[in-house]
């Protein structure tokens, strides 16, 4: 009897692991499409997808090194990080990035200009002390 229910059990984890696997097969097919039809939308390019659950991440998804990445399980919870990282993805590639660009050209011109203001008061003010 023991082996009866020890095969019936092996059984069932099995029949369960085909079904899980069935149900992550489908979810990753939405997910891939949702995304080819995101990036038409909104006319982004050189991305990727990769859906890799994993509820230990402190994150539902990311963007690093050309890849969106998706750590939710769940598909509903996961097409809605997938739009949320192409957004953020969106405005920091178009809006922020471009800015922080700017900034930091501004500095670079002016860079040489307050050393040389900053020397002069040093200078000035080191002749003052006796």
């Amino acid at each position: 009897m023991n082996n009866t229910s020890e095969t019936v059990d092996v059984h069932a984890n099995s029949e369960k692991t085909r079904n899980r696997k069935a149900v992550f097969s489908e979810t990753e097919v939405k997910l891939q499409e949702e995304f080819q039809t995101l990036i038409g939308k909104l006319g982004v390019q050189n991305l990727k997808l990769i859906w890799t659950p994993d509820s230990d991440k402190s994150v539902s998804g990311e963007v690093r090194n050309g890849v969106v990445y998706v750590y939710e399980e769940e598909e509903g919870k996961a097409l809605e990080t997938l739009k949320h990282e192409l957004v953020d993805y969106l405005v920091t590639s178009r809006i922020v990035k471009p800015l922080v660009e700017l900034v930091n050209l501004l500095i670079k011109s002016r860079e040489s200009d307050i050393y040389r203001e900053k020397e002069t008061i040093v200078d000035a003010l080191s002749k003052t002390l006796v």
